[in-house]
């Protein structure tokens, strides 16, 4: 019990430290709980008008958090004196300053439908790109002046410091939230659910102190004696890395290696978003496991050091070859962008593996934040470079088939071949749904609808045929949504939402009318396949379920070929009518899943309003 006391005390003397060490940064984490706050007391429609300024704030004093714990790591251990630390300190908190007037002046995206503005993605990914950089600057700071006691070492000391301040706030919120759970079932009911919210941002600012004090003290010329101990692994992570994980690792390689061997004999069989997944995954898991096992001495941490760089440099070969086809077959994009980025940092990792030993682990995190800060650059960056090369493949297409010419699109004068669709398809639809995409002006933000695309290209959109579609495991989409715009509905004399109301647990949606009442029932099957039934007066004029006009839909857009797609109106809308009355739905939302191993088919119909006229 004694030894617990000591823990829990230690632990929180490290946390009151921390607010002495690293003010800046504690006062950004305090400042981004105290908007956390303010954001869960406002209801969204109150929330709303400052949704934007709320998103600044969150984004500036988490860089400033972050940036704060590199500075003054970097000014007690590379200067030691106290004007350094103070000057590293007003550092991190103008930095957070800069990133909050950089976000609200200049990182606003298009305003929403409510008119409203959000921060935009790419304005976020740069802030996380510093984020990321300065965190890793922290964990190289971290270790000795000298570099004596590597990056591995301080890398284990973060992911110890991190593990030990989540256990510790995971404990904090459970057990208040205990507490709070009590007070609301015996005392006051009428508790909002709230509090356990403002718990849990407590919590969250806690469990940083504790972060930030676990680390010893990185003055220059002070020999801490918590630092040796904040960096050795304890015996039961030694046993996990090489003795769980290791073996793990080791079984992926052969996995791996038996891949590259069916691909020379048979050809590439796995789809390519499969395999950046999986090579990610090994890449980069691989290259952490390297670094956490870099000062093991037992037999498989010894031959996974030896086997890794080889076996990677292997497989990576192979995997160059994927990308190759991808990049042939449908250009550069987001996926084989970032495929790119991971391949280059594993393959001069494992160089610097076979060439340095564990010496390469500093230069592998650095170089990690040099391909980071590139992917958000301007020209080099994810949302640049790809959107750069369909726009190429696009305009080589269109012109050869004499489509662009002098910077004016017009439709095709005959049908193109099924290759040619098939990739202007794919890349008007990647280019329409990229954000900040800076694109031509006779690109028309709306060509990825099918009624624009139809009108302004001369033939229907065409997806690729699935290779494998019935691969196990696999499930087939299509998502379709009504494009933004008016819908033609004149005669028509009340508008409705059966469906709605029906969620509502209403029932049926009666209207009087001069023939009498009509009742409109709206439900759905188990696999969500919508039934309309229309009585006047009690007796049953219209009884019809969706599953025709269903399957004609998904027939236009296949399931696993389409993927999302703003339907053309016409596609989006479904008519009926009989003697009494004439009945027009449109759809807000129409999607299809299908489980190819199960063999189950399941829809998902929102109706935005159902229009009623009665016949004279």
């Amino acid at each position: 019990m004694n030894m617990f006391a000591r823990s829990v005390s230690n632990v929180l003397k490290g946390a009151w430290k921390a607010f002495r060490t690293f003010p800046a940064s504690l006062g950004c984490a305090l400042a981004f709980a105290v908007v956390t706050a303010i954001r869960i007391q406002l209801d969204w429609p109150q929330q709303e008008p400052f949704n934007f300024l709320f998103g600044c704030l969150h984004w500036a004093f988490a860089l400033g958090a972050v940036f704060s714990l590199a500075a003054v790591t970097a000014a007690q251990s590379r200067s030691g004196t106290a004007r350094a630390s103070l000057g590293a300190n007003l550092l991190g908190a103008a930095a957070a300053l800069a990133t909050f007037l950089g976000l609200y002046f200049f990182g606003a995206q298009n305003p929403l439908a409510s008119g409203y503005a959000t921060v935009s993605s790419l304005a976020a990914a740069r802030v996380g790109a510093a984020i990321l950089v300065s965190l890793i600057a922290f964990i190289i700071l971290s270790g000795e002046p000298d570099g004596r006691a590597g990056f591995a070492s301080s890398l284990f000391m973060a992911h110890k410091a991190f593990f030990i301040a989540l256990l510790y706030g995971l404990v904090i919120l459970a057990g208040a939230s205990g507490v709070a759970r009590a007070v609301q079932a015996l005392l006051y009911p009428a508790m909002s659910e709230k509090v356990y919210m403002y718990i849990g941002t407590i919590a969250g600012f806690l469990a940083f102190s504790i972060f930030t004090g676990y680390f010893p003290d990185f003055h220059k010329g002070v020999s801490d004696p918590r630092r040796e101990t904040a960096r050795r692994q304890p015996r039961f992570i030694e046993v996990l890395f090489g003795y769980i994980m290791v073996p793990l690792a080791l079984a992926l390689t052969v996995v791996l290696l038996i891949w590259a061997g069916k691909t020379v004999l048979g050809g590439m069989q796995v789809s390519f978003v499969r395999l950046s997944a999986i090579s990610a995954a090994y890449t980069l898991g691989g290259l952490w496991l390297h670094a956490m096992v870099a000062a093991h001495g037992s037999a498989p941490a010894k031959l996974y050091r030896r086997v890794y760089p080889v076996a990677s440099l292997f497989i990576l070969v192979f995997e160059a070859w994927a990308v190759v086809n991808q990049l042939r077959d449908a250009g550069l994009k987001l996926t084989e962008y970032a495929f790119i980025l991971v391949w280059v940092l594993a393959a001069l990792g494992s160089v610097l593996l076979l060439l340095q030993k564990s010496r390469a682990h500093r230069t592998i995190a650095v170089f990690a934040c040099v391909l980071t800060v590139v992917s958000v650059l301007p020209l080099t960056g994810y949302h640049a470079l790809p959107v750069s090369a369909q726009l190429g493949r696009l305009e080589t297409l269109l012109t050869g088939e004499g489509m662009l010419s002098g910077g004016e699109l017009t439709p095709a004068a005959s049908e193109p071949d099924e290759a040619v669709r098939i990739a202007v398809t794919d890349a008007v639809d990647y280019l329409a749904g990229a954000s900040d995409a800076k694109l031509p002006a006779w690109f028309d933000k709306d060509l990825d609808r099918s009624d624009v695309f139809r009108a302004k290209l001369g033939f229907e959109k065409t997806w690729k045929q699935s290779e494998s579609p019935t691969e196990p495991g696999q499930y087939l989409g299509t998502y379709l949504s009504l494009p933004a715009g008016a819908v033609e509905i004149g005669g028509y004399r009340w508008a409705l939402n059966p469906q709605e109301e029906s969620g509502k647990g209403e029932g049926p949606v009666t209207v009087s009318g001069d023939r009498g009442a009509y009742q409109i029932d709206w439900t759905a099957s188990d696999r969500g396949v919508p039934s309309l039934r229309i009585t006047l007066d009690g007796q049953t004029i219209l009884d019809e379920d969706l599953s025709a006009y269903l399957g004609a839909l998904f027939e236009k857009y296949p399931p696993g070929q389409a993927g999302s797609v703003q339907a053309a109106p016409e596609d989006m809308s479904l008519r009926f009518e009989t003697a009494e009355a004439d009945v027009l739905l449109v759809f807000s939302n129409v999607s299809v899943t299908v489980d190819t191993v199960n063999d189950t088919v399941d829809y998902w119909v929102v109706l935005r309003d159902l229009y009623l006229k009665e016949n004279p």
